[in-house]
């Protein structure tokens, strides 16, 4: 019997465990599902008998000693902030690990180490990054085959809400870790356009944003993602003078979550003595200067910001409940830990209603052996979350997670090191059974003609 240890129970995980549960007889496997609050987890192994919750602490060395020595397969879905100690004990141990998380340069070493003790370790296997990855990965070695160069390379990735379902101002539902919500776009971004390389730190990110058109969903706002210039030669496009890696809300979300950031409340550093006792307009005054008058708050943040006291933005500001009375109480003590709980409390995924994600793929491609003939490529895909049922965030996460584990303990991903799935062997069999799913990309592909250029809203165009 091979053994699976899920490390994380929260928004992200639900599919991944039932998935691994339901298909645990028929390929000989036990699931032991570990989180910090034992209840949740056993909530998601819900008495299956072949499944366990444990009680899961990450920072006891002892612990996680103790479980990743017993496992065949860690599967991460803990905050990526625990990826590092995680990898580095599934070293020790000689365990495979799959990971939902980033490849930072925190793990550059990873992959000598996993090649001497023959485990595969596979990051950024979730949607976005990992169905993105792939995705992408299928359209560049099609065009590879017909030898074509591709020269500007744009992905977006999105969960949100679905358009019938835009109930709250923000136009947003939590589906997924709200700390990393919270905290999005802390290392600021850069990315390469037109052979230039562009930065954008943290308390820019919100304001560089530009409109992409999708398919039957309308215009989204997109905002740059992380660092997208490793991605050039992860994906091997050597030729490419553009490479830029976005995020897609529904518009106006940047324009309002840039004011929470300029006003400094992503702040997972500094403690606030006696927080829970504090009201989250107490909080705000905090970060106030005191210079900045006003016969209230909302003229207060509206002098200090620059922005109207009775504008949209504001009044944004005020339904989240920055300017609430309302007592923090026991959730942490940073400001980050009162944000994730508002952000909890007011944009939650209401009953009967449901999420969506979204991936875009656009590329400009010649191909030099047909007297440089070029084209647009269009790759694009949507899925819809189930009403009081699985999320979209939740499948789109877990199940290309769960169905690397099945390829890993069934012999048919024969890959040692550390990797992103860009391989052919973690892509095509995982792409198939996305498809299955439901999880499938449309391609549109269309001319471009001598002395035209494809009009993107970024470009200046619409």
């Amino acid at each position: 019997m091979k053994h699976i240890l899920v490390l994380g129970a929260g928004q992200s995980a639900p599919y991944l465990i039932d998935y691994l549960l339901k298909n645990a007889e028929e390929y000989d496997w036990f699931v032991t599902v570990g989180d910090i609050d034992l209840d949740l987890a056993a909530k998601r192994v819900d008495n299956h008998p072949r499944g366990q919750a444990v009680r899961f602490n990450v920072h006891s060395t002892d612990q996680l000693r103790s479980h990743v020595k017993k496992a065949d397969v860690v599967v991460h879905m803990l905050s990526p902030a625990f990826l590092t100690p995680v990898a580095w004990e599934c070293i020790e141990q000689s365990t495979h690990l799959i990971s939902v998380s980033y490849r930072d340069r925190s793990l550059i070493g990873l992959d000598d180490e996993a090649l001497k003790k023959g485990i595969l370790m596979l990051f950024e296997m979730g949607l976005d990054p990992g169905i993105d990855h792939m995705s992408a990965m299928k359209v560049i070695q099609h065009v590879r085959d017909n030898s074509g160069h591709i020269e500007k390379f744009y992905s977006y990735g999105s969960g949100i809400p679905a358009p019938e379902n835009r109930s709250n101002p923000f136009n947003y539902v939590i589906t997924w870790n709200p700390r990393n919500v919270v905290m999005a776009g802390l290392t600021g971004a850069q990315y390469l356009e037109h052979d230039e390389i562009k930065i954008v730190p943290y308390h820019m990110v919100f304001s560089h944003t530009w409109r992409v058109k999708v398919p039957d969903l309308g215009v989204l706002e997109a905002y740059p993602n992380r660092d997208s210039l490793g991605y050039k030669d992860a994906f091997g496009l050597k030729y490419a003078n553009t490479m830029v890696r976005g995020t897609l809300r529904w518009p106006g979300w940047s324009e309002t979550w840039l004011q929470i950031v300029r006003l400094g409340l992503p702040n997972e550093h500094m403690e606030i003595p006696d927080l829970a006792n504090r009201s989250y307009k107490e909080l705000v005054e905090m970060f106030l200067p005191p210079h900045y008058n006003g016969s209230n708050v909302r003229q207060r943040v509206g002098n200090y910001l620059q922005i109207s006291p009775t504008g949209s933005i504001m009044e944004k500001l005020e339904w989240f409940g920055l300017f609430s009375e309302e007592k923090i109480g026991d959730v942490g003590t940073t400001a980050c830990d009162a944000m994730v709980a508002l952000a909890q409390q007011k944009m939650h995924l209401l009953p009967g209603s449901r999420d969506m994600v979204a991936l875009v793929h656009d590329m400009d491609v010649t191909y030099p052996d047909e007297d440089n003939r070029r084209e647009r490529i269009f790759s694009h895909m949507k899925a819809f979350g189930d009403p009081d049922g699985f999320t979209a965030m939740a499948k789109a996460v877990g199940l290309p997670a769960a169905l690397a584990v099945k390829l890993l303990l069934t012999n048919k991903l024969p890959l040692t090191g550390a990797h992103i799935p860009t391989h052919p062997m973690v892509y095509e069999p995982i792409l198939a059974e996305l498809a299955e799913s439901g999880i499938e990309f449309r391609e549109d592909v269309t001319a471009i003609h001598e002395g035209e250029e494809p009009k993107r809203a970024h470009q200046g165009s619409e």
